[in-house]
């Protein structure tokens, strides 16, 4: 049984990970602002006795993610950093500097310092231990044209997959796989009804992905279906 570590776990595209894990008979630990709101997730927990811990964190808060080790049950074999916010429609001449570092702090430094927080016990597993940032085909530099989907966003993801590929060669000196996951374009409240792709075939190609991953894909840019993109 692999136990997993989720950010963003109370809906979306969080929520279907824990859903498939414990399907699957893993252990996961939930992670999300408010766990006692989240009523899906409760749910969940009701069922899944001690192979689901839930937990409050907010990403945003750096001395959270410091505490976080702290207060985990147990190893942890594989670490989503699954949490993202995007801005509401940004239009030049009237970018917002609160807005955009918000978006910054939560999809791009939030995952950076989660990784190193948990770092320490990924390095412990026998088992080959994993990072996988959640990431979108919108941070792809080479792709990138107009304000679709916000500027913040685009921004974000591009310092997601930075990060990913600085820490590339770090963490696999320490043995720990580490990859930019891009999910597709999800039926969630962030990618909206008319996306091309149901929360579940979306997760159960992630999930097929990482279950593969070593340390000698590290730094990779990759699709739900395991396909390269481009930087």
């Amino acid at each position: 049984m692999t136990r997993y570590l989720i950010t963003g776990a109370n809906r979306g595209l969080g929520l279907e990970f824990v859903r498939q894990l414990l399907a699957r008979g893993d252990s996961v630990v939930a992670c999300c602002r408010e766990p006692d709101a989240a009523k899906e997730l409760r749910a969940l927990a009701a069922d899944a006795g001690d192979r689901l811990t839930l937990l409050p964190l907010d990403v945003a808060d750096a001395d959270a993610i410091a505490a976080l080790p702290g207060k985990l049950p147990g190893a942890v074999d594989v670490l989503v950093n699954n949490a993202g916010i995007a801005a509401e429609a940004e239009v030049f001449g009237e970018f917002d500097a609160a807005t955009m570092a918000r978006v910054l702090q939560v999809n791009s430094i939030a995952p950076m310092l989660l990784t190193q927080a948990l770092t320490p016990l990924l390095e412990k597993q026998g088992k080959q231990p994993k990072v996988v940032c959640i990431t979108s085909v919108l941070g792809s530099i080479t792709q990138a044209e107009g304000l679709s989907f916000g500027l913040s966003y685009g921004m974000s993801k591009a310092a997601l997959n930075m990060g990913v590929k600085k820490l590339a060669s770090e963490l696999k000196r320490r043995g720990v796989a580490l990859v930019a996951l891009h999910p597709g374009w999800v039926q969630t409240d962030m990618g909206g009804k008319g996306a091309t792709l149901r929360p579940e075939e979306s997760i159960c190609g992630m999930l097929a992905v990482i279950d593969k991953l070593s340390t000698a894909d590290n730094g990779r840019y990759l699709t739900y279906e395991g396909k390269t993109l481009p930087w």
